[in-house]
């Protein structure tokens, strides 16, 4: 009788095992599924935020500093603010916006002297 029960103890056991690795993987599942559930609705929150035209204007506003026709721009900064990004370093090339980069460009190509240009050289 020993020998029948081990047995058949052998022969589930691996039935078992293999039973319990897939719910474990199932469980694994969806949770990671439902995570992504939660990524989906905040993405898609985020893109009808998109369709206000209101909103767009503020983050052109905000991003690109443009303002409508008739109004001024008026960027304060203040040095002191401990929650301006580098506060306390110099302000690094990460930090600059784009503008001033594309700004940078232009002032380095009027001090280039002409013989410095690759049309010079042909």
């Amino acid at each position: 009788m020993a020998l029948v029960l081990s047995a058949l103890a052998l022969a589930y056991a691996y039935p078992l095992r293999t039973y319990v690795e897939q719910r474990i993987e199932i469980n694994r599942l969806e949770t990671e599924q439902a995570e992504q559930r939660g990524d989906i609705a905040e993405l898609e929150a985020e893109r009808a935020k998109w369709d206000d035209p209101e909103y767009i204007k503020a983050q052109i506003r905000s991003s690109l500093l443009l303002v409508e026709p008739g109004e001024d721009l008026v960027i304060v900064i203040d040095e002191e603010d401990p929650t301006r990004p580098g506060a306390d370093d110099e302000e690094t090339e990460s930090d600059r916006p784009w503008y001033d980069d594309l700004a940078d460009t232009f002032e380095d190509a009027d001090q280039l002297e002409p013989d410095d240009t690759e049309e010079a050289q042909d």
